[in-house]
């Protein structure tokens, strides 16, 4: 959240129960699902009809860490248990991007599976440990995530950029509702 205020955003905290409508009361710029504990698949039983319905609607959505699950498994991906999980700092992790390596936070116990990558995932970050999944952007969409924490602190800073990435893709939607209005 902190990492947000910076950035000059109104924020709106809702559960992971808030329904599509009540969220699009708010009429939000962009959506950003946050980490937190629990099993992926039981979540997104909750969370994937919502999903859904944002990324129809290209409102511009970040997800970290279980965000980034419940993100990859409306866009078709799978998850699975870790045999160990990914847990503190100085995780190296590759953008596959701009191949510079960023050092990151992380605490999870699941991943998202690298098998039957729908067409419209690309893969944009790997763990240098373990090659396993560590973000992904939806090609044709303003939505990306990423497993670790962008936001740790104290600790790496490498990642903050994806918060800029961000708020580049909710000015970009916020000027496409202002001509949509004129």
């Amino acid at each position: 959240l902190n990492c947000l205020l910076e950035q000059n955003c109104q924020l709106h905290v809702l559960s992971s129960d808030t329904s599509f409508d009540e969220i699009m009361q708010l009429n939000p710029d962009g959506i950003f699902l946050s980490n937190g504990p629990g099993d992926p698949i039981a979540t997104a039983k909750i969370t994937t009809p919502v999903i859904l319905k944002i990324l129809e609607n290209n409102i511009p959505l970040f997800g970290i860490c279980l965000g980034h699950q419940l993100l990859a498994i409306a866009s078709g991906l799978t998850t699975e248990k870790m045999h160990q999980g990914h847990r503190g700092a100085n995780h190296p992790v590759i953008n596959l991007r701009n191949k510079k390596v960023e050092i990151t936070s992380q605490n999870h116990g699941f991943c998202v599976s690298n098998k039957n990558l729908p067409k419209n995932i690309e893969v944009t970050h790997l763990s240098l440990f373990d090659n396993t999944i560590e973000g992904f952007k939806i090609k044709d969409k303003m939505a990306f995530a990423v497993q670790y924490h962008p936001e740790s602190s104290p600790g790496p800073h490498d990642s903050k950029y994806l918060f800029d990435d961000f708020i580049k893709n909710v000015i970009e939607y916020k000027k496409s509702k202002s001509l949509a209005h004129a």
